[in-house]
């Protein structure tokens, strides 16, 4: 497009590139296996509910990139891709309080980032992804994972790992993938509603004040 400057015909200035702006708060979350791509449900009920708890704060997402499906090997996919891209942020946007979050398989990626073996010892031996480097888990504020396979074997992340001390690790009591005595698939399929969704918000709220 010409810009007509007293007769003469004079070119528009081109437009300036313009950077994505650094969310205050971010939340990485990893959805449950057979979810389809993206936050899934449990994700982005979490979301939902934590974004009015944070007092007007910028909130932005991140869908970790992994197949989550009934193959558990590709769950290093997504710790890969988890850590990359909080490598990524804290370079580009350090000033970005990072939550992290997961359920089901996802909180088994959240588990591998905390150096926390998913499934007890066994996924030791059929493959894993490294832990964040201590730098990176730094940068890691407040951690959320819901119905989280580890904690059937006695390694929640609230108590264990990389992210002990700032990590909620919600299991209902009748679930079978995270408790030992759990027979109800439905109480696995119930942490999008409260309390589970609200008591994981208050805790990630209160981890950013």
């Amino acid at each position: 497009m010409a810009v007509v400057v007293a007769g003469s015909v004079a070119a528009a200035p081109a437009p300036s590139a313009v950077a994505d702006p650094c969310s205050d708060v971010e939340v990485v979350f990893a959805r449950g296996t057979g979810e389809p791509p993206g936050l899934g449900r449990v994700g982005q009920s979490f979301i939902d509910a934590l974004t009015p708890r944070l007092g007007g704060r910028t909130v932005g997402t991140f869908a970790v990139n992994y197949p989550a499906s009934i193959n558990f090997l590709t769950t290093a996919v997504g710790a890969n891709d988890a850590a990359g891209h909080i490598s990524e942020m804290a370079n580009r946007c350090p000033g970005t309080r990072e939550v992290l979050g997961g359920f089901s398989q996802g909180a088994a990626v959240v588990s591998m980032l905390a150096g926390v073996p998913p499934v007890g010892s066994t996924v030791g031996s059929i493959g894993s992804a490294p832990p964040l480097p201590p730098e990176l888990a730094a940068n890691v504020s407040a951690v959320a994972v819901f119905g989280n396979p580890g904690a059937r074997f006695g390694t929640p992340l609230s108590t264990t790992g990389l992210f002990a001390g700032r990590a909620i690790d919600l299991c209902n009591p009748d679930d079978p993938i995270c408790s030992p005595t759990g027979n109800s698939r439905a109480a696995h399929n119930g942490y999008e509603f409260p309390p589970s969704n609200e008591q994981a918000a208050d805790f990630v709220a209160g981890q950013l004040s």
